[in-house]
Order: structure tokens, then sequence, then C-alpha cells
């Protein structure tokens, strides 16, 4: 996978609907027969919370980047300009309880001396952090705990933001204010008290909660002896297939030819990784299900908002730095952007039996220094 494919955006490839259900009751007719009247009841009907209905989708402001999952959590994410090491991200869930989170990260300059305190600047107003548990010795992380309204506030209306720690780091405001109002408009906060930039006085229990998870089941496990990821050997009737032979022919370096991967599906579907061709940090597999012995073989689907199934350079069975894992029945892949993993786009798949289902999907388009496990998540399932 390419970054500049990424830094496209993600597109959109799934679509989760849920019904909004207003449940009404009122007692039936009474009886002709004379009854004593009854006190009329002061009590407001009983409504369901509305379920947001919202599609994965991301978007770019000006220097700002705002993706919002399928389970309703948004993000945005401001940077650093010129690919350099600092980044803001705000993160808020979906419902009216939900509190937005603020942190932000950079690369201390090595040659910056002592530890000053952690913290933002936005047009010369300090707003101090703590240092959050996401951080390493490298690249600390901070999170904004107090103040945070006040620091959204500034944010979307100031010109200069600084990270302040070891060292300093600009990140650009420009299409701050306009990602934080997308994310309003998704989430259906807008004129709320819960609205992250256009606060006003409609009730917050109009606020959408959190759409229900897809559920996924994967299959039972199975006995895998016989496979794995060592001395595998590609069987003669997928060694057959023209774009296989041309793979393993790419991939001639020991080193890469070797890395074929084999897992037992079932009793009736075996999976196999053929390597097709590596990079300096990056490794492609086509993944195959095929009969017992490698018979019958047929392109795996992977299918995914980002990557397999959307680029049309890319097949819909290959992924980068991918791999299975038989005792969670998933096949995993992590395309990097770049060698130290802080952009690209990591995916994972379960096998349910019928196929592979896309469980989970992050993806960063720009490389400033998110560590992985801070990416948006543009889908998940149960």
């Amino acid at each position: 996978m390419k970054l500049n494919a990424l830094s496209r955006g993600v597109p959109l490839s799934a679509v989760v609907l849920a019904a909004l259900a207003i449940a009404g009751c009122g007692d039936k007719d009474a009886a002709e027969t004379p009854a004593a009247p009854k006190a009329a009841s002061t009590a407001a009907p009983a409504v369901a919370a509305p379920v947001l209905q919202i599609r994965p989708e991301t978007k770019t402001f000006r220097d700002w980047r705002a993706t919002c999952g399928n389970d309703g959590t948004c993000w945005a994410f401001g940077f650093a300009p010129e690919f350099a090491a600092g980044w803001v991200r705000i993160a808020l869930a979906p419902g009216p309880d939900a509190q937005p989170q603020i942190l932000f990260g950079y690369w201390p300059d090595g040659d910056a001396k002592g530890a000053n305190p952690l913290g933002l600047t936005i047009d010369g107003r300090a707003y101090p952090a703590a240092l959050s548990e996401a951080s390493n010795a490298d690249a600390p992380i901070g999170e904004i705990r107090t103040g945070v309204r006040g620091a959204l506030d500034a944010l979307a209306q100031g010109k200069v933001m600084t990270i302040r720690g070891a060292s300093t780091q600009e990140v650009s405001l420009h299409g701050a204010a306009a990602a934080l109002l997308w994310i309003d408009e998704k989430q259906g906060r807008l004129d709320t008290p819960t609205a992250l930039i256009r606060r006003g006085s409609r009730p917050a229990a109009l606020v959408p909660v959190a759409p229900p998870l897809p559920t996924v089941t994967p299959a039972p496990a199975v006995d895998q002896s016989g496979f794995g990821d060592q001395n595998q050997r590609v069987p003669a009737a997928l060694r057959a297939r023209t774009e296989v032979g041309n793979c393993l022919k790419a991939s001639a370096m020991p080193a890469v030819s070797d890395m074929v991967m084999s897992a037992r599906l079932d009793a009736r579907t075996e999976l196999w990784g053929v390597p097709c061709g590596a990079g300096a940090y990056n490794v492609t597999h086509n993944w195959y299900l095929t009969g017992p012995g490698g018979r019958d073989p047929r392109p795996a689907i992977l299918a995914g908002t980002e990557g397999p199934g959307s680029d049309p350079v890319m097949p819909d069975n290959a992924t980068v730095n991918g791999a299975y894992d038989p005792k969670t029945r998933t096949l995993s892949a992590f395309a990097k952007g770049r060698g130290i993993g802080d952009c690209g786009a990591a995916q994972t798949w379960a096998w349910t039996g019928q196929g592979f289902t896309l469980t989970q999907e992050s993806v960063m388009g720009e490389c400033a220094g998110v560590p992985s496990d801070l990416w948006p998540v543009a889908w998940r399932t149960r």
C-alpha cells in the first residue's frame, strides 16, 4: 500500500444504520360501564434515546484531518508542518455524556537540555498537561486534563499553537475549527451544550447514543499440525496459477521466498499466504483459500475501507506485513508508511467459516509520529 493512497482519505465501503424507535403507549378504551374518574397523569411518555446513524468517513480540513468510525467515535488531528514529528489529537465518543480528550505528542530535540513541564501554548496562553500512559521514553505524550473545554475554544479560534516540553514544536491551527464543527455535525451535537465548538441551548438528551456494533463470530479453532509460517512449500495446484508463479519470481530472495504461510481453517479449507515482493520494512503476501492439500485454489477476499478491496493497484487478497493467528482465527495486516510505523493502515479480519470479515481497521495518512494505538479506528465489530 502506498501512503499517498492513504492521504486521500478513507473510501466508504461500510454503512452502519440504526433505526430510531419511539414507543408510544396508551390505555385501551375504558369499558362502557361507569367507573370512577382517574386522575390525569403528569408523567411524560417514555421516549427511547435517539440512535446515531453514521458511516465511517475521513475528511481533510486544510492542515487538520478528522475521522468518524462506525461506532460513532470521532477524532480530529492537527499535524506539525513538513513531516515534522508533532501532533495534537482530539477524540470524542458518541452520546450526550461523552467528554472530549486532548492528547498531543512530539519527538524532543536530542540536544535539548532538561525536561520542561509538558503542555500546549495557544496564542501565548499555556495549557498544562499530564504525562499520558501512552508515552514512552523517546516520545512523550501529553494529556490536557483540566480546562479541556477552554482549550478547545482557544484552539478553534487561535492562530498559533505550540507543543512545549524538552523542546518545542508548532502545530498548525488552519482547519481546526472546521474539523471540530464537522464532528459536531456527524455526532448530532450541533447547538447543544455537548458540542465541541457550536454550543447552544438544544437539550443534550437530543444527542444520539452509539449505534450497535456488527457482531462477528469466528469459526471454531482447529488443529494446525503441519501448518504454520516455517518450512512451508506452496502446493503444486497453487503454484500453477500464473499470478502465483509471478509472485514467487518477484520474491526470489531466500529471505522473502521462505515466507510462505499456511493454516488449516476447517476440515475442507486451507489458507495459504504467498510472498509477493518486499521493501525495506514491508512484505506483501497474496492469500488463497484451497481444499485439502492445496487443491482448487481461489483468492481470499479481504474487503476493507482502506487497502485491500479499495485500491485498484492491489488485488483484494493482498496484505502488507500480514499474518494469520489460528488461536483467534484472525488475519492481520500492518502496511507501514515508513519504517517507524507512525503512518499507514492496520487491519484485522476474522475467519467465520464462510469467509474473512473485517473486524477492525485503523488508518493514519500523515507521518507525524502518532503511535499506531492512537490512530483513529474507522471500523470495529463485536
